[in-house]
């Protein structure tokens, strides 16, 4: 007769697969930062349609360039809330590894968050070159694949917490 494990808890999803989906939004922002480097100059524009260009621009602050006229502390300060925030949302992705729209939002975060850190530690500034912007309205600050993988998670996690709380 077969019995119970009295040890065992309920099986834990993997905390692998949005570990993974992080690693390819690193990926694929640093790829596409070391492609825009290597074909641009700084600053230099490529139209692409009338409401969108590729750009080199640097970032040498937070969103929308906050910070970025101070004297170099900020890269330190901001690649530290970077790697703390990774390391509250691995934890977090261990604890709610089974909730998949969660966990989606965490690993898009997570991704977009140390893809920005890596270009803070390695060039010592972001490298933007997404650049969006509405006839005389003017241009939207340039942002990158990270920044847009931290957007994207974000709001998936508003959309997660808003169906939470409808339940």
């Amino acid at each position: 007769m077969a019995t119970k494990n009295r040890f065992s808890s309920k099986p834990k999803s993997s905390l692998i697969p949005w570990l993974g989906i992080a690693a390819i939004v690193i990926l694929f922002d640093q790829i596409t930062k070391i492609t825009i480097q290597r074909t641009f100059s700084y600053a230099q524009e490529m139209v692409i349609t009338s409401y969108f260009n590729l750009v080199l621009a640097y970032n040498r602050g937070a969103a929308f360039s906050f910070l970025s006229d101070q004297g170099g502390w900020q890269r330190y300060f901001f690649t530290a809330i970077a790697l703390g925030a990774a390391g509250y949302i691995i934890y977090l992705l261990r604890k709610h590894a089974g909730q998949r729209m969660f966990c989606w939002a965490l690993s898009l975060i997570l991704g977009g968050a140390l893809g920005n850190a890596i270009d803070r530690l390695v060039y010592g500034h972001v490298v933007d070159f997404l650049d969006f912007h509405w006839k005389s309205w003017g241009h939207f600050p340039a942002f990158n694949i990270a920044d847009s993988a931290i957007c994207v998670g974000a709001a998936l996690f508003i959309i997660d917490e808003l169906r939470r709380v409808n339940k």
